[in-house]
């Protein structure tokens, strides 16, 4: 059978569960035709690039499919029809990826990165006054220019 991957996203004012229910009827059209889900993610709510039905954010679902090309038609019909769904988008590919997708490994990288209290402390570096002075170039510079006459002034 083909196989397919869509990733479909729902309104932002309903909830993750009824995110799932959405998902799970569709899975149902799904198996209903011999078909079958092979993996199923839920990336949760995230920011649009741009405004889709006044909506700013939408809760993405990906879907990977082993189906007939009938069955995901039947699929995509009542995607369609589905008032909470804002977009979706389903193409053919030659194989699944059993992996977790980009999204969900970005999920689980960010959750190891050191958080923001364990930097070290701001007070813990010394204070610009109590910097040694050095005298620099630039420094120097300045203090010529502020030396020199201006062009206009006589002597």
């Amino acid at each position: 059978m083909p196989l397919y991957e869509s990733v479909i996203i729902a309104r932002q004012d309903i909830s993750a569960q009824q995110v799932e229910a959405i998902a799970d009827a569709l899975t149902s059209v799904i198996e209903s035709g011999d078909g079958k889900i092979a993996k199923r993610e839920y990336w949760g709510l995230r920011k649009l690039a741009y405004r889709v039905k006044k909506n700013r954010k939408g809760h993405y679902v990906q879907l990977d499919i082993d189906a007939p090309s009938a069955i995901v038609h039947e699929m995509e019909r009542q995607v369609r029809l589905h008032e909470d769904i804002l977009r979706y988008i389903t193409i053919r590919v030659d194989e699944l990826d059993p992996e977790p997708s980009i999204i969900m490994q970005n999920k689980d990288r960010r959750d190891d990165r050191p958080r923001r209290d364990d930097r070290p402390n701001r007070d813990d570096r010394p204070r610009r006054d109590d910097r040694p002075q050095e005298d620099s170039p630039a420094v120097e510079a300045v203090e010529a220019v502020e030396a020199a006459p201006a062009e206009g002034d006589a002597e």
